[in-house]
Parts: C-alpha cells; sequence; structure tokens
C-alpha cells in the first residue's frame, strides 16, 4: 500500500476574513470571557474584546496603515500582541511576527526584506534591549516610519488618534477584504542563510486553527493556556485562531514560559487545555512542586514544534489529567498542523505517532532520490498538499519554487514513516540522519530509546565527523535532577543488547540545556559544531 491519504472533508472549510469569524464569536458569546492576561490580571469579554480591536484597527489606520501595508510586532506573548494580530487581520494590513530572540542584524533583516512600515514593540525582555536594537539598526531601515512602544504612552498615543474615526471605518475596510488576501508573514528559523517569510493568508491560519482545535472538541466552555509563542503558528494559529474561531477563552500565564507560573494559571484560571513544544512539558512535570498544583481540570491539549518523548506524553495523560492530548505535527509553511492524533485515539497512536492526516488535506511519504510514494512502512520526505499550503516565501518567487512543486506539494525536509493505519512518525531531518559506515541512522529511534533511562531528564542525538565511518554518534543528555552524570561507558552497557552495535553513541556530553529556537525546536546545526570543536573533530571527515 502506497504511503498517500487525503483527508476528510469535514468540517467543512470556513471561507471567511479572520475579521468576519470573530464577529460571529462575539455575537454568539458577547458576555463570556474571551481573554486573560494573568501578569497584569486584565480580563475582557467577548464584546469587550472586539471593541478593543476595533479601537486598535482604527489607531493603525489613523496612523497611516492602508490593506497590504506590513505591520511588525517584536515583543514576548501580552494581550496587545493578541490585539494587534486581529486589528491588522480587520484592515486587510500584513502582520509580521519578529522572532522575540533576534538581535539587531536580524531584526534589520526582518524590516528591510519585509518593507516594514510601522512596528509594535517591548521596549526590553531579559536579556533582549529592543529599543536600543531598534534605535541602533532604525537609519538602515528605510521603510520603518513609526514604532509604537508598549510600554510607553505610544500605544495609548495610537489607539487615542483613532478614536475620532467614525465607527464604521473598520467594517467598510473589512468588507473589501479576501479570505485568500495575505495577511500574515512568519520568518522561518533561518538556520542556513537568511530566514525566509512564509506568506499566509486568512484562508490558510483561519481555517488551520480552527481544524486543529475541532479535533480537540473546543467548545466556548473551554479555557486554553497558553505559554507558547505567539510568535509562532503554535501560539497565535493553534491558540488564538482555534479559541476565537470556537469562542474558547484565551488565557497568557505569562510573557515568557515558566513552568511554575504556568502550572498556577492552569490551577487556579481551571484551564481544560494546555499547549506546549516537549521541553515545556518536561520543565512543568519535573517541577519540585509540579504534585502540589491542582490541575484535575485539564482534559486536552497539544504537543508540538518537536518530535515527542513518549514517556513525557505518557506522563500528561497520568499526572496532568490530558486524557484526550493531542500531537500535531506541521511547518510555518504549512499554516502549521497537517497531521494530528484525535481526542478518542488509543494510547498507542496517542503516545507513539504523529497523528492521521488533518480534513481537507493531502499528504504523501515519497522516496528523496526518485520522488515516488513509498511503500507504507518505509522511510521518506513528508510532503503536504491543500488549502494550509502558505502563498509562497514573501518577495522569492524562486526559493518558493523549491519548496512547492508544479503540482502545490510542499516539500518538508522531514523523514517519515506512514504505518498501515494511515498514522505516520518523524524519524528525523532529512538534513540530520547520520550515515555511518554506509548505514542509515534516524536519530529519533535512538533518543526514544534513551529517554528509558531512569536518569536521563532529555536527550538529543547528532552526527559528528569520523575519518573511518565519515560520521558517529555523538549524545547531548541532560540529566534528571540528583542523578549522577553517565557516560559513554554507562550509556553503551545500557544500550548493548537492546539497540544495533552501530546504534549506539560513541560520545556522550552531559549539558544542561540545548541550543534552541524561541519556538522550542532544537538546533542540531548548532550542537554539531560545538560537539565537534569540544571533541577535537573539527578536521575530521563528515
Amino acid at each position: 500500500m502506497e504511503s498517500y491519504v487525503r483527508g476528510e472533508e469535514y468540517p467543512g472549510l470556513l471561507h471567511e476574513t479572520i475579521g468576519t469569524n470573530l464577529e460571529r464569536t462575539v455575537s454568539a458569546y458577547p458576555d463570556r470571557e474571551a481573554l486573560v492576561e494573568v501578569a497584569s490580571g486584565r480580563r475582557w469579554t467577548w464584546a469587550e474584546f472586539d471593541a478593543d480591536v476595533n479601537r486598535t484597527a482604527r489607531g493603525l489606520v489613523a496612523a497611516g496603515v492602508t490593506k497590504g501595508d506590513r505591520v511588525g510586532i517584536w515583543s514576548p506573548n501580552c494581550a496587545e500582541w493578541t490585539l494587534t494580530q486581529y486589528a491588522t487581520a480587520k484592515i486587510g494590513a500584513i502582520l509580521v511576527n519578529v522572532n522575540p530572540a533576534y538581535r539587531a542584524n536580524e531584526f534589520s533583516f526582518v524590516v528591510n526584506h519585509s518593507g516594514l512600515s510601522l512596528l509594535v514593540a517591548a521596549t526590553s525582555f531579559k536579556t533582549s534591549d529592543y529599543r536600543g536594537m531598534i534605535e541602533q539598526t532604525r537609519e538602515n531601515c528605510p521603510t520603518l516610519k513609526r514604532v509604537v512602544y508598549l510600554d510607553t504612552d505610544d500605544w495609548t498615543d495610537l489607539l487615542e488618534h483613532g478614536d475620532p474615526l467614525p465607527r464604521d471605518t473598520v467594517p467598510e475596510l473589512m468588507a473589501a477584504l479576501d479570505p485568500l488576501d495575505p495577511i500574515n508573514i512568519q520568518y522561518t528559523s533561518g538556520t542556513t542563510g537568511n530566514p525566509k517569510g512564509a506568506t499566509l493568508s486568512h484562508r490558510n491560519i483561519l481555517n488551520n486553527g480552527y481544524s486543529t482545535t475541532e479535533l480537540i472538541n473546543f467548545t466556548e466552555e473551554d479555557r486554553l493556556c497558553i505559554p507558547v509563542s505567539f510568535y509562532h503558528c503554535f501560539g497565535m494559529v493553534m491558540g488564538n485562531l482555534g479559541c476565537t474561531s470556537h469562542g474558547t477563552t484565551m488565557v497568557i500565564p505569562s510573557p515568557g514560559f515558566d513552568p511554575a507560573i504556568t502550572l498556577e494559571t492552569i490551577q487556579n484560571e481551571r484551564c481544560t487545555g494546555v499547549y506546549g513544544v516537549p521541553t515545556m512539558f518536561i520543565a512543568m512535570q519535573n517541577h519540585p512542586d509540579f504534585a502540589s498544583y491542582d490541575l484535575t481540570s485539564l482534559r486536552t491539549g497539544i504537543m508540538a514544534g518537536a518530535p515527542c518523548p513518549v514517556e513525557v506524553m505518557k506522563r500528561c495523560i497520568s499526572d496532568m489529567h490530558m486524557t484526550e492530548v493531542s500531537i500535531a505535527y506541521g511547518m510555518t509553511e504549512t499554516s502549521p498542523v497537517s497531521t494530528q492524533t484525535r481526542a478518542d485515539d488509543d494510547l498507542d497512536r496517542r503516545t507513539a505517532t504523529i497523528g492521521r492526516v488533518h480534513p481537507h488535506l493531502e499528504i504523501k511519504i515519497i522516496d528523496t532520490l526518485t520522488g515516488e510514494i513509498v511503500e507504507r512502512g518505509q522511510a521518506g520526505e513528508f510532503c503536504t498538499r491543500g488549502y494550509s499550503v502558505m502563498l509562497g516565501y514573501w518577495d522569492e518567487p524562486q526559493k518558493t519554487a523549491e519548496a512547492i512543486d508544479a503540482d502545490g506539494w510542499m516539500y518538508s525536509g522531514d523523514l517519515a514513516v506512514m504505518r498501515e493505519d494511515g498514522y505516520c512518525n518523524i524519524v528525523g531531518r532529512i538534513k540530520d540522519m547520520v550515515i555511518r559506515g554506509g548505514e542509515n541512522i534516524y536519530p529519533r529511534e535512538i533518543e526514544e530509546f534513551l529517554y528509558t533511562h531512569p536518569d536521563i531528564e532529555d536527550v538529543q542525538v547528532i552526527g559528528v565527523p569520523d575519518k573511518k565511518y565519515g560520521e558517529e554518534l555523538c549524545a547531548w543528555i541532560k540529566m534528571r535532577t540528583g542523578a549522577h552524570p553517565l557516560d559513554a561507558e554507562a550509556v553503551r552497557s545500557f544500550a548493548t543488547g537492546k539497540l544495533a552495535h552501530y546504534k549506539i553513541p560513541r560520545y556522550v556530553m552531559v549539558v544542561d540545556e540545548f541550543p534552541m529556537t524561541v519556538t522550542g525546536k532544537i538546533r542540531k546545526i548548532v550542537m554539531r559544531e560545538r560537539s565537534a570543536r569540544a571533541l577535537g573533530l573539527t578536521g575530521e571527515r563528515s
């Protein structure tokens, strides 16, 4: 049987703009709670939220923003982020998400590449001096006409300048919009070369947010804790748009992820769902006070953004009461989700796979050399086609053509296997696959095995240069609190007889953390560079 599946045609696609969809929810649930910002204690009903979105939209119009203009936001999670997201959607401006972890050069690139004209920004957060970086680069960013700093009078000034505009200003602008209009640019991680701006439409992200949360049975009775970054699709699409399309309450626990605050928020706000990348769930589950929090309100949530360790998922179900927890898989270029486990899936499917194809989409697994669809059970490149595929990379038609073929298939760069039942599993990135002495090794298999060691909290496996075999395996290991550090001999002893000899890591590095993107993805390219230097392998053949 070939590794190709078409998703079911239910529920129906939403052919409307984000603003129209929001207003349908507002009409249905005007007095229910829409948004909670824990840090400030602020709360909005749906009617209040929509009124503030419209006020923000009028402020942007008064500032000269028109349909198609690029409006940037550079900030950790906050209520104003969400208001800006929906305000730009209502007037047809294109929201440019600026990675909160960016530094001056990366920021300057995004501003100039997108032609960004107005920026909403925090002044600073943790080690990021946003104001300083903006002022440092501003003379080299000719399109950037105005910066609105959130924690100054700038935000209030923006809103007040829009107050004199007629109340029908926003509805009139909304009426001129089309669901296929570009509405969002999200820059990819850029692990090789400059980041690319995935350009997404109302139709792309509204439907993906709706479908993702439809599959975890969201209703107006649910309350979602969103500790994942709004900068990424996980936060703004699967989180915010998933909530607003169902009347579900959005709960922002803190500007940046904090395991204790997230657990406390779930408890105090009686959240029924929580999102996170695996490292977030690991941090919550291993918090010293984890057992003291009342998490019984939880029933669901989504783990995504990186491969999901089986043992961590099992604890979500058993210790966090997330009996309907889902794994979702996708990429920014596909809005993002392509596959997802279902709420009624058995334990195996909900812990050992990335689910099955999303409604209204197609997926296939192809041979990386021939492009032919492989048989089920064989590894190949994961591809997606359907409404979720981006409009393209902003102002880069050549790179768009390299990623999306003439038939509309988006190539992911991920190696996957489709099971006989249509459920898939990611076995690694094409670029992460290790070739040792002619043997193809998928690091994910080894990582899953090492997770079963009682002293290992988290692990990542990479390939490093080797003269004899071309590549050898190196395991980066984070130890559980109080555990004695493992060395290569101890890992070999644990794995002997359970893994083929060539899959046992030759090198082991015990670390406190992994290099990561702000969205929680492991930067294995950085790990390879650091490992090669630390092990003195920089002159080896790779």
